[in-house]
């Protein structure tokens, strides 16, 4: 039995509101189901405010224009010295480890459902809402998280990371909407940033040349781009700058090895710095039957018992797959996909599911080719 989550008109809570369209109507869905409603615009990143990238004070006179339209007190705070401690200098290891995580997914975990989470309960709000697409169902046995109906914006491979705690204090207010129905109430407010394009990017940090940034923390060490039979193509900037399955930012057009098709990054070789292309998308040092992931996170508390049959996905917006969890620790688990997955990346997380709910998740270590692991 479903149990609907509480509403008071006297239960105060504090939105965070980003200066984005989708945070905006949060608050304002709350108010129209009567809570005490404030707001709070974090800023996380402060490394380069004179060079414009991060637009914070844009994003700070959009959220002051919305908070006075909607008639809500506005709090401000700066969590960077939090954003570097807690997710950027991971971000970094990461990196520098030749592997490419997920920063949304920690900031999440640490900035928008812990500093923001203990702030807000420190101005005496009971819970917090953001304009996540995503649901909160809670039951007798406990809380559980659920996709929100836009399954193209379903955010909840972001938020595989938050316990009991973090999602008995949190609500989503846009879980039934589309992002379209959003920004068609936006307009019907008269919110001057209804047509807001999407924030992009690294989380807090927004949108700019990545490899560029990244050059202003981790060093540059060229190396060989070459095919998996050791033909020459190119130079890579450093191992450090690509991801697995990337095929933009390669920098050798036109090298075609007599067939004219688009190159895609299949292996990092760390020992000799070198690069391994191919050409063909599903090639086999490009497709895996399964994989290793550490630090496992169920949103339940409840460790599964393998052999396990859920779904998952290993990026956003990567259709549901069915998979077994052939093996579960206390430190990892091992998987297995009942189809080949296409650029298993280590770093980047895999998020579990059953149905609409998303169960927790892992950090991908490493890809299998074969149904044992081996």
């Amino acid at each position: 039995m479903h149990l609907k989550l509480p509403i008071h008109s006297s239960q105060r809570v504090i939105v965070g509101l980003s200066g984005g369209v989708d945070s905006a109507i949060a608050a304002h869905r709350l108010l129209e189901q009567g809570y005490a409603v404030e707001a709070l615009f974090m800023k996380n990143w402060e490394e380069d405010d004179a060079e414009g990238y991060c637009a914070a004070a844009e994003d700070l006179a959009d959220a002051r224009a919305v908070a006075e339209r909607l008639g809500i007190r506005l709090h401000t705070v700066n969590f960077s010295a939090e954003y570097w401690d807690r997710v950027f200098e991971y971000f970094l290891h990461e990196y520098r480890a030749l592997r490419t995580p997920n920063p949304d997914v920690l900031c999440n975990k640490e900035i928008k459902f812990a500093a923001f989470l203990d702030h807000a309960l420190g101005l005496g709000a009971e819970t917090i809402a953001t304009g996540h697409y995503a649901r909160v169902v809670a039951d007798e046995r406990g809380y559980h998280l659920h996709r929100g109906i836009d399954e193209d914006k379903d955010q909840t491979y972001f938020l595989h990371l938050l316990d009991q705690e973090q999602l008995s204090r949190a609500r989503f207010p846009l879980a039934d909407l589309s992002k379209s129905e959003v920004r068609t109430l936006a307009h019907r407010l008269g919110l001057a940033n209804a047509d807001k394009k999407d924030s992009t990017g690294i989380c807090f940090i927004g949108e700019r040349r990545f490899s560029d940034f990244l050059a202003r923390y981790l060093p540059r060490e060229p190396g060989p781009i070459e095919t998996p039979e050791g033909v020459p193509l190119g130079e890579h900037r450093g191992l450090a700058y690509y991801t697995i399955g990337q095929r933009q930012g390669l920098g050798i057009g036109g090298v075609s090895q007599g067939r004219e098709a688009p190159w895609y990054v299949a292996v990092k070789d760390s020992v000799n710095n070198r690069l391994i292309v191919v050409q063909d998308s599903r090639h086999p040092l490009l497709m895996s039957s399964g994989l290793e992931a550490l630090q496992p996170h169920w949103i339940s508390g409840q460790t599964p018992k393998p052999p396990f049959r859920c779904l998952a996905r290993l990026r956003h917006r990567q259709p549901l797959q069915p998979c077994t969890l052939i093996a579960v620790g206390a430190d990892g688990c091992r998987v297995r996909f009942d189809e080949p997955q296409r650029a298993v990346t280590p770093g980047q997380s895999i998020v579990f599911y059953q149905g609409t709910e998303c169960l927790g998740g892992a950090v991908i270590e490493r890809a299998f080719t074969t149904p044992s692991g081996g």
